[in-house]
């Protein structure tokens, strides 16, 4: 029996981002989201329980601030204690996992998804999920990237500006363009 390609993304596998099944997947998350953004503004407890519709899996306390986007919502699961600041974009094909205790600064956006280098595959709409998953207690500065396949481990911060393109293991203080470590914490 051929799977589907949601099946495909959802397990990893290069998949067809134009099927229709995740077309409708992604305007129905849309919606949620642009809901959201209008409600979170006025009434933040509302808002809360709408991103707790939208995600996979968030504790009990999880704090974003309007605007915010994602494309699908199910792919993405936040530990308790979780604040996004203003303008943070989740483009959440793979996996996204944040542990408990998590601070985004303003824009900060983490990508799990990735284009063929080769133009043909790309021109055919083929993609790869390339998951993100982060421990406990992450600070993230504003205007922050993490790029597909990081992996961050426990009470990480990540300076303002930086490009994570690695994974880096806990208590460490990275910085840059690609990020380095800057600093081992304690």
């Amino acid at each position: 029996m051929m799977r589907s390609e949601k099946e495909k993304m959802l397990a990893g596998e290069r998949y067809l981002n134009t099927d229709d099944e995740l077309a409708a997947d992604r305007h129905r998350n849309r919606l949620l989201v642009d809901k959201f953004n209008r409600v979170a503004r006025q009434d933040p407890e509302q808002g809360s329980q709408l991103i707790k519709q939208i995600f996979h899996q968030t504790g009990e306390k999880v704090d974003i601030q309007s605007p915010f986007q994602c494309d699908y919502g199910y792919t993405v699961s936040v530990g308790e204690n979780f604040f996004a600041n203003y303008g943070c974009t989740f483009i959440d094909v793979g996996k996204i996992t944040i542990g408990k205790n998590a601070m985004l600064g303003p824009n900060t956006s983490i990508y799990s998804v990735n284009h063929p280098l080769g133009a043909k595959e790309r021109i055919a709409n083929y993609e790869y999920p390339g998951n993100v998953t982060i421990g406990d207690n992450l600070w993230v500065g504003g205007n922050t990237t993490i790029v597909p396949g990081v992996t961050l481990g426990d009470n990480v911060v990540v300076a303002a500006g930086a490009v994570v393109t690695k994974s880096f293991g806990d208590n460490v203080l990275i910085g840059g363009n690609p990020a380095r470590i800057l600093k081992h914490l304690n």
